[in-house]
């Protein structure tokens, strides 16, 4: 089970195994959990010794994804995404993209859905620039949170 932890405490948890373990980091919103989300974040795990995953604060996500969203807030989703055993840390970001968030934890790997172009990953251009890779992941095709909520809507 992660832990769901500040950035700055995160930051300093992580400098002192940077040494001795591989970091994986992604990022998201996770606002309904589905298997297209556990099967990724599975696969990002078995990429590196630790995951990180940067969840988007409420702010960001309605920012993102509009005035009704997140169906879920960031503590829950964050706990929730502690929960699973390939998740080492949880970290909420406000800003708009993860950019900093990735600067400032320097992971080995960033990874991101089979939906998006490498060239196209905020912090691709830094990560590799530091010597780590960049990789898409499979993307579950027809599963997402907008999906589950069009089908909610369906039966409502």
């Amino acid at each position: 089970m992660g832990c769901f932890l500040g950035e700055q405490d995160l930051i300093t948890k992580l400098d002192t195994e940077r040494e001795q373990k591989k970091i994986v980091f992604t990022n998201g919103c996770f606002d309904l959990l589905h298997i297209g989300h556990v099967r990724y974040l599975q696969e990002a795990r078995s990429l590196g010794d630790l995951l990180v995953v940067g969840l988007n604060s409420d702010s960001s996500v309605k920012r993102l994804k509009g005035e009704s969203r997140p169906i879920q807030c960031e503590e829950d989703r964050g706990e929730v995404l502690a929960a699973l055993s390939c998740v080492d840390y949880v970290v909420i970001f406000s800003e708009e993209t993860p950019q900093r968030l990735i600067e400032a934890i320097k992971p080995h790997i960033l990874v991101k859905g089979g939906d998006w172009l490498v060239e196209k990953i905020v912090g691709a251009d830094f990560v590799m620039k530091n010597g780590g890779k960049v990789k898409t992941l499979q993307f579950v095709e027809g599963r997402s949170t907008s999906s589950i909520l069009e089908k909610v809507i369906r039966l409502g």
